[in-house]
């Protein structure tokens, strides 16, 4: 076996996923088990620090996720107790999330706080930001 290096450029990166790809389902506790484990801790390293995707503003995630629930604007109302006139100005970027709001989104529909925590830009500021 070919020693373990660590990756520095994405060829390296490409050859380490080769390997992780020819290793995956070595028997637990054995050489090849423990060669891809180390191997998949690097490409994940590598892969964070090179190849990081951002995480998306939370309207955006909100907007996803509703697609993906197949919720529509007057679910999301419902889950967040507001009317339906909240959920356009929140959607269209004219009114903040609440702090109560992203703990009822991250509960309900299990985004990441970091994402609803994100600051985002409204569209036209609002004289109210809540």
């Amino acid at each position: 076996m070919k020693d373990i290096v660590p990756i520095r450029n994405d060829t390296d990166h490409a050859m380490a996923v080769t390997e992780i790809r020819r290793l995956w389902g070595a028997a637990s506790g054995t050489a090849a088990a423990d060669r891809l484990d180390v191997l998949m801790v690097l490409v994940d390293d590598y892969e964070s620090k090179h190849h990081a995707i951002d995480v998306p503003d939370p309207i955006e995630a909100i907007l996803v996720r509703m697609d993906d629930m197949g919720l529509t604007r007057a679910d999301l109302g419902t889950m967040l107790g507001v009317p339906s006139g909240r959920v356009s100005e929140l959607l269209n970027r004219r009114r903040r999330l609440t702090i109560e709001m992203m703990r009822v989104l991250a509960r309900e529909m299990k985004l990441p706080e970091a994402v609803l925590l994100k600051p985002y830009d409204l569209a036209v500021p609002s004289k109210v930001a809540a």
